[in-house]
């Protein structure tokens, strides 16, 4: 077995995992990963403020060069994000859904392969912009206090609220050519309208099709679609029909070469009615692509610095002084 690095990303019997890494830059699909933070606006905003201060220009409907999939392949997108499509569409696409979506990214790190120095734009997440309010020294530690207290008290903390949603999308390649891996959204139904769990089994069965794994119960929906490298639907005769992981907005992935798309979907009932969701997670990740694409981006950066390191020994042969003995 091959491990690669510490960040649960492991390559044996062709396996890569990778998890969530540092982000760098701002929001909007031309800034690339080596480009200064732009200094953080300050003073009271809105939230349309505040979105239109970190989207930049976003042209909807998003134009998309990437081919679309091929006829009878499996289904591979959430919301229009899917593999195969570049950094920049997929940044477009994810803005598109919300006025208020913004970008935080690039992700630059997740993978743990040798990059030599390289910055990948490893994928991006998004969230929905939030009102800017100054506060006082005093009012942050309060907030910290009370946030310790809850950590003590074990109270579930969420990051989402009724009406909101978040994205984490994973890409790789060479610098300037990323293309997404995988993509996941998280939704929490707005109050007062939230659609029945049944109703949510419907519409993923209408998009992607008869389910591989069904393990819906005590009234959460979680389901899988498994689909080998040939865009065959797994069964439950077939050796990867449970080695095949899924992702979502949390955005941890697994790739292996055996694996191709996978998609997967949890709904989570509202407290007082188990009939009715209250939030959905659905995520797609593009295994066997992914795995290659990673593995290939690897191998091009390493040719690229043993060319580099041949050349330093060779200008060095023509320029360097002679040691002195």
């Amino acid at each position: 077995m091959r491990v690669l690095s510490a960040l649960t990303v492991l390559a044996a019997a062709g396996l890569l995992a990778a998890c969530g890494g540092s982000q760098t830059g701002g929001g909007g699909t031309g800034q690339t990963a080596a480009d200064s933070p732009p200094s953080a606006p300050k003073g009271n905003a809105s939230a349309e403020d505040v979105a239109e201060e970190q989207r930049g220009d976003v042209d909807c409907p998003a134009q998309i060069k990437t081919p679309p999939r091929a006829e009878g392949a499996p289904v591979d997108d959430v919301v229009g994000v899917r593999p195969g499509m570049t950094y920049e569409e997929a940044a477009n696409v994810v803005m598109c859904t919300n006025d208020l979506m913004v970008v935080t990214g690039p992700t630059t790190s997740g993978f743990n392969i040798q990059t030599y120095g390289q910055t990948l734009r490893q994928g991006f997440t998004a969230r929905l912009a939030e009102p800017r309010v100054e506060k006082s020294s005093k009012q942050i530690m309060e907030e910290m206090q009370d946030d310790m207290m809850a950590r003590s008290g074990n109270a579930v903390r969420y990051d989402l609220a009724p009406g909101q949603s978040k994205w984490t999308v994973t890409t790789m390649g060479m610098p300037g050519e990323e293309k997404v891996i995988a993509a996941g959204r998280e939704e929490w139904f707005e109050a007062g309208k939230n659609p029945p769990i049944a109703g949510v089994r419907d519409a993923l069965l209408k998009k992607y099709g008869p389910v591989t794994i069904d393990q819906s119960n005590a009234g959460q929906l979680w389901m899988r679609w498994v689909f080998d490298p040939f865009g065959r639907l797994a069964t439950e005769t077939s050796p990867i029909y449970s080695s095949c992981a899924g992702t979502g907005a949390s955005g941890g992935v697994n790739l292996s070469p055996d694996c191709g798309i996978v998609v997967q979907a949890i709904a989570v009932p509202m407290p007082d009615n188990p009939e009715l969701a209250r939030s959905m997670d659905v995520g797609v990740v593009d295994q066997a692509n992914g795995y290659e694409l990673v593995t290939a981006t690897e191998q091009k950066l390493e040719q690229m610095e043993q060319a580099r390191r041949a050349q330093a020994v060779e200008d060095a042969s023509k320029n360097a002084d002679a040691p002195t003995l």
